[in-house]
Order: C-alpha cells, then structure tokens, then sequence
C-alpha cells in the first residue's frame, strides 16, 4: 500500500461560544487544516491540525503555527516525502517528514494521524491496537470552562457537573483576584468530590505571584496547577514553594523536555499531546519516556474536532500513565445525541453520530482506525478556502 493523493481542506466549525485562554484571548477555535489521505489500494485516512500561532513554548523554544502554515509545510515539503510510502511504515513516514522540514509538528502530527487511520483501516484494527493496547476504554472528561466572568464559569460549571463532569478545569492567570475567587466559589457550587483543576498557560509574571495566587487557591483542594509560568526553571521554582502537583503542558513538547523535567524536579505530570510532539507516533514515546520516570500524564489538545478527538481518545487509551481527566471535546455531529454543555466546545462537527459519554467518561471510538466516519459533505461546508488536492502519484 502506498500514499498517492492528498486533499488538505480549511475549515472553521460553528462553536457554542468563544472559548480563550490566557494566550488566546482573541483568535477563535475551530479553525484547523484537516488532510484526507489516499492510497494504491482506495483506502483513505483522516488527519488534522488545530494550529494556533500563538502556541507555543518559552523563549522561543517552539513556535506558533497557524493553519495556513500547516497548509504550506504539508504540501509543499512534507507530503510530498512520503509520496509512495506505505503508511504503515510510520517511522519511515517521521523519518522521510524530518528530512524534509525541522519542526513544524503539527503540520507533521495532520499527516502521522492519517496514516495511522490508513493503518488501522487496511488492517482492521483500531489506533490503539497499533499503539500498543487499550489500558482503558475511554478517558474521563474535564470540562473546561475557559476565562470567563466568575458568573457564567459557576452557571456552565454546574450545568456540566449536572451532565456528568467530574472535573472542571478553570482557565487563569490575567487576574489572581478573580483566579482565587473562582475556584472558591466553584468548590462551594460543586461540593467536595468533584475535581477542580486550574491552568494558567505561562500567565503569571513571576515565580511570586504564581505560588501567592495557588496557595490561596489550595485551600479549596485543587488537584493541580497546570504551567503556571514559563519555562522548566521557572516550573521547578514554584513545584518546590507549593503542596499541589504542577502540571507542564508548554514545557513538554518532546521526550527531551520530560528529561529536563525530570532533572529539574519540575513536573509531577504532563500534557501529553497528539500534536506537540509531532504526531502519534512521538506522542506514545514520550509518553513511555514519562512512564519510566514515574510521571503521569493527562491527554491534553487544542479544541480538536471529531478527528484529531479520535486520535486523542486513542492515544489516551492506549498510555499506560495517561490516568488524569482530560479536556477530550464529546464530539459529534449537531443532530446527533450528546450533552448539551459537558464537553461540548462545537455546535456540529466534521463526523457522524457522536462519541460515547458515560460515567464522566468519553468514549474511544472502537472500529478500524480512527474509527470515525467523516461526514465529507460537512468537511466541505465548513471550509473557508478552496481544498488543495495533490496527485503524489505512486513512485518513492
């Protein structure tokens, strides 16, 4: 089997309502390059990158990427190092993508997961299967509120938590005031069992300020502080100034980030991507890296659609370590049967039908690969450029 067409599409889905954080106040989610891969053989696969150019990590350590650059990168460097490649051979795929662009992981982790779609699908099983093996059939849900007034985070956190949210994340880190007072007046709306947890995205301007703000926030138990500031170094200084584990999601790109975590004694846990390490296949070596250091880790992501959610779940399924409630979206298509607020981030979506939620868990999809059936009709009225479709033709 190998990689012959490639279609990369543009789209931008219908959201419930704006959702930022502290490093994206303004641009919008749901705006993401999706690639839909085919093969010698007629099998397709699915891939997606929700780039944000301003994502990154410290000091320039990594850079922003937006959906446009994937779009670049991919069809013009990326895509056409793997024309005649059979996608089952994912690390001739990473290594023939390395050589042909440094970085640019999310533009690296659209292809990755379509070939792992492409996998999965030609051999009947599920990502999970090829990633190892589930651990779990599904990862528990952590609604995320993102920054809003205090009152409408209480009116959709209590809202989620009675749809069966069993942990709230509180996006933080422009006001300290506000950042205290959330998870106080959450912790008395939601009561003692469920889990509240806050993310400050680098935010706050000093080491000072981030152990001020988290030690008032302790005494309303909170489960962890995700990076709270910038930089390994700086992660260290406040892990050791705190009681609750910190969390590192900007600071953990790479399997060489875990080491320098490790090392600095910085991180208790980390945001396991999908996409920040360059794909599914570095993602699951990062995370056995962590594993072996005794570091546990969430699923973390950008808002991603039915499709990159489906890697996500995979991923989450099949790390051993992947044990903390995740912000995994419950995808599905509008007329489809979800909640109304639980995990609910889009008004429609790219698939059909929705994913399981049950127990506070949403559900990985089970079929062959992804296990998702793209809605192509919706991939198409959803896009906001003209679809870029290349003819790789079968050589390599």
């Amino acid at each position: 089997m190998k990689i012959t067409t490639a279609t990369i599409y543009m789209v931008a889905l219908p959201t419930r309502r704006h959702h930022t954080w502290a490093s994206k106040m303004t641009a919008p989610i749901g705006r993401h390059a999706i690639v839909r891969l085919g093969t010698d053989e007629g099998i397709e696969g699915w891939g997606e990158a929700p780039a944000g150019i301003t994502w990154g990590g410290s000091a320039m350590r990594y850079y922003g990427e937006s959906p446009e650059t994937v779009r670049i990168v991919a069809a013009d460097y990326l895509l056409p190092a793997v024309v005649g490649v059979d996608p089952r051979e994912i690390a001739v795929v990473h290594a023939r993508m390395d050589k042909a662009a440094k970085g640019h992981p999310y533009a690296k982790a659209m292809i990755d997961m379509a070939c792992y779609d492409l996998a999965g699908r030609a051999m009947g099983v599920a990502v999970a299967t090829l990633l190892g093996g589930s651990h779990r059939k599904g990862v528990e849900l952590a609604h995320s509120l993102g920054i809003m007034s205090i009152e409408r985070c209480l009116e959709e956190a209590q809202q989620a938590v009675a749809e069966g949210a069993l942990t709230i994340k509180c996006k933080t880190g422009l006001d300290p005031v506000r950042d205290v007072e959330l998870v106080r007046r959450l912790r008395e709306l939601v009561g003692p069992d469920i889990k509240i947890r806050v993310d400050a995205n680098e935010a706050y301007s000093h080491v000072a300020e981030a152990v001020a703000v988290t030690r008032a926030q302790e005494e309303y138990d909170i489960m962890l502080c995700e990076q709270p500031v910038a930089g390994a170094e700086g992660l260290s200084a406040v892990a050791q100034r705190i009681d609750t584990p910190v969390m590192a999601d900007e600071s953990a790109w790479t399997v060489e980030d875990i080491w320098e975590l490790f090392d600095l004694g910085a991180a208790e846990f980390f945001s396991c991507y999908v996409t920040k390490p360059g794909g599914l296949f570095r993602a699951r070596q990062q995370a056995e890296t962590a594993r072996r250091l005794g570091m546990m880790c969430d699923i973390g992501g950008s808002i991603e659609t039915g499709i990159g959610n489906a890697a996500n779940l995979a991923l989450g399924a099949a790390v051993e370590n992947a044990i903390l409630p995740s912000v995994c979206p419950v995808s599905g298509a509008a007329e489809s049967n979800r909640p109304e607020i639980a995990g609910i981030y889009y008004t429609d979506d790219l698939i059909r039908g929705s994913f399981r939620f049950e127990e506070g868990r949403v559900m990985a999809p089970t079929g062959p690969g992804l296990g998702i059936e793209v809605d192509v009709g919706k991939v198409e009225e959803y896009s906001v450029s003209e679809a870029i479709t290349l003819d790789l033709g079968g050589g390599g």
